[in-house]
């Protein structure tokens, strides 16, 4: 769990984007709730143009990177030339220290050059994908997914998916609830699966003409049912198989997959908000026994319900509940 020293340093160069430097900015900056969050720095050599409009004067220098916790690399608008040596040095000195470095759309190739990819799986933009791969044949590169987390080395694909990983960050380091209060505050879904498409077949349309709409909260009220495709497909009177179909093109996952998401998601929020057993929290997850629970949660989230839950359990008077707001609040 981050600290109230946790920093993470932005590295910048003349290049860098704005979009993705900003949004990394704003999500660490501003903390959803009172306690530990994060310390954000710009670290730069010097003076810095962002997308070639912006000046922007950094915090700190490079040689800040080494002493930080999480260093993140925004995306790069020259993919094609290599990245300045100095940044790339930075980089790796950070890694080498032993900071968890994530990039941001291009920003994976800065990472390649520092060689703190090769030999990982990795992404990046899916218009630069095969760039990527091409250059560094060492890397393992996915075009077909939103992030990827290799434990201290993450890379996320373009524009939005880059806050879908450093929602993921929040998440790995604060658990669900705070997490979900963060997205919430930038009015953002709240979690969107790293193996998710990069893109789905069609825009997701507004809520009020999404198709899928009404079957999504009606199967949110009823999480501790066991659910299965067919059931969803009679409640949105759809055959099965166009069922799948909307939610492929919709969300980018299977039915069956986004319902699992959904019981993990309502576990670590009553894991980390109630003092249920976890026999109990399986039940109200629709998981059936705690054996199911465990096996599901830790695939997915890569501890088991106990550890996360000694991690990440705050009290309601902390928190406020699932949501992050205090208590009675409006």
């Amino acid at each position: 769990m981050a600290s109230d020293t946790h920093t993470v340093a932005i590295a910048v160069a003349d290049g860098i984007l704005h979009f993705e430097l900003a949004l990394a900015y704003e999500l660490f900056s501003s903390a959803p709730r009172t306690g530990p969050w994060y310390r954000p720095l710009i670290c730069g050599a010097g003076p810095v143009r962002a997308d070639g409009r912006f000046l922007l004067e950094p915090d700190c220098g490079l040689d800040r990177l080494p002493l930080a916790d999480t260093v993140v690399v925004p995306g790069w608008a020259e993919p094609d030339a290599d990245p300045p040596a100095e940044l790339v040095a930075a980089v790796r000195a950070a890694y080498d220290a032993g900071a968890r470095v994530a990039s941001l759309c291009t920003g994976a190739f800065v990472l390649a050059a520092a060689g703190l990819l090769d030999g990982r799986r990795a992404t990046t933009h899916w218009a630069h994908t095969e760039a990527l791969a091409a250059r560094y044949p060492t890397v393992e590169v996915d075009p077909d997914v939103l992030y990827v987390d290799n434990g201290r080395v993450l890379t996320a694909a373009g524009k939005a998916a880059a806050l879908d990983l450093c929602l993921h960050i929040v998440r790995l380091d604060h658990g669900s609830a705070v997490a979900n209060a963060a997205a919430r505050r930038l009015v953002v879904p709240p979690h969107r699966p790293g193996g998710q498409a990069q893109f789905v077949a069609t825009p997701v349309p507004e809520p009020r003409e999404h198709p899928l709409s009404d079957l999504l909260a009606w199967v949110g009220r009823r999480l501790d049912q066991p659910l299965t495709v067919e059931d969803l497909a009679r409640r949105a009177n759809m055959s099965s198989r166009h069922l799948g179909r909307h939610f492929r093109a919709t969300t980018g996952t299977t039915p069956l997959q986004w319902l699992l998401t959904q019981r993990i998601r309502r576990a670590q929020e009553l894991l980390e908000t109630t003092d249920e057993s976890v026999d109990a929290i399986a039940a109200a997850t629709g998981m059936g026994t705690a054996t199911t629970l465990r096996r599901h949660f830790n695939r997915t989230v890569g501890v088991p319900p106990d550890t996360y839950r000694r991690t990440f359990h705050t009290r309601r008077a902390e928190t406020g509940g699932p949501d992050g707001e205090p208590a009675g609040g409006q």
